[in-house]
């Protein structure tokens, strides 16, 4: 642990996406409590391509109150992206991820800041202790994915933390470093390392507007994480090929076997059938698996940027950017 220095920028990062109606609500409860908390702020709002009114207002904002400062991307490039270039361009020595739909509390960053500043921790971040905003369905998918992501990733990440974090300025730098276009940001925290905390709190209904993510997206999200972490799905069907070689094998003997002493066998429709058919399907399922490690060596290799940013908050009259 180190001290903080007694002069520090405390940076917000909010990726937007289609929020007119929730900015406001959102800094009416976040700038009167940032604003006794540290010395200097700034809020970036990361906007990822929104097709309602969100860069507009954005605009006002910006005009209005030179600690607020906004990206506007050129297309919706996902969370993902926004977060990163969050990171990418906060100034301060301390930046918090924060959803602007106020289910991550405000009220909980006094704790992010007491423990990073009087305790030293690099990395602060909320666990959600309940969810009862979001359906049965979706808890209970989330608990599989924490679990199975678990037990087949080097890099575990603490079951129930979202984006909604603190970071010290070392760990902006470090996960700046990091190249990869398939990004799965929690694992990316994880992955970092430092010296980190979990704070529980419980997690409010959504005040304004409506969730972007759906259930599909959210699987795909899902898939991210888990192939850019493991490589255990690759490995899975070396075991899983040498089992059935060995199983083949066995089969083989026993035909063998049959024939040896009971004559020519003639083997039935039905089971050569459901031979053919369950290994096509393993066969394809690999394939499968195969392609999804290989799509993402093709974007990675390809080395386009993670996003384009189309417009930027006009520069501060103290000649800042």
């Amino acid at each position: 642990m180190h001290a903080r220095s007694s002069r520090w920028r405390l940076s917000l990062v909010v990726p937007v996406y289609d929020e007119a109606e929730a900015l406001e609500p959102f800094l009416s409860a976040t700038l009167p409590m940032l604003e006794k908390q540290a010395p200097e702020l700034e809020i970036l709002f990361v906007d990822d391509g929104s097709r309602d009114s969100t860069l507009s207002k954005l605009r006002e904002l910006a005009a209005s109150d030179p600690r607020i400062r906004y990206l506007a991307f050129s297309r919706n490039f996902g969370k993902e992206a926004a977060l990163s270039a969050g990171i990418e361009h906060a100034r301060g020595d301390a930046v918090i991820l924060i959803d602007v739909d106020l289910q991550d509390p405000p009220e909980l960053i006094a704790k992010f800041l007491y423990h990073w500043r009087v305790e030293g921790y690099d990395m602060v971040y909320g666990v959600r202790q309940t969810r009862r905003a979001d359906s049965a369905t979706k808890r209970q998918t989330a608990g599989w994915f924490y679990r199975i992501f678990n037990r087949v990733s080097d890099t575990p990440i603490p079951p129930n933390a979202g984006d909604f974090r603190l970071l010290d300025r070392q760990v902006v730098d470090a996960l700046r470093q990091l190249p990869e276009r398939n990004r799965f940001m929690k694992g990316l925290y994880a992955w970092a390392g430092f010296h980190q905390l979990g704070v529980p709190y419980h997690r409010p209904a959504r005040q304004v507007g409506s969730s972007k993510f759906r259930y599909w997206k959210l699987w795909n999200f899902a898939l991210d994480g888990i192939f850019s972490f493991s490589t255990l799905p690759l490995r899975v069907w070396s075991y899983l090929g040498g089992v059935v070689a060995l199983l083949a094998f066995g089969y083989i003997l026993v035909i063998i076997t049959k024939v040896l002493l009971l004559g020519r066998d003639v083997p039935g429709y039905a089971s050569l059938m459901t031979t053919v058919l369950f290994f096509g399907g393993m066969q394809l399922l690999s394939i499968g698996i195969l392609g999804e490690y290989l799509g993402r060596l093709v974007t990675e290799s390809k080395r386009r940027p993670l996003y384009l940013i189309a417009e930027t908050s006009p520069p501060r009259q103290d000649g800042e950017p």
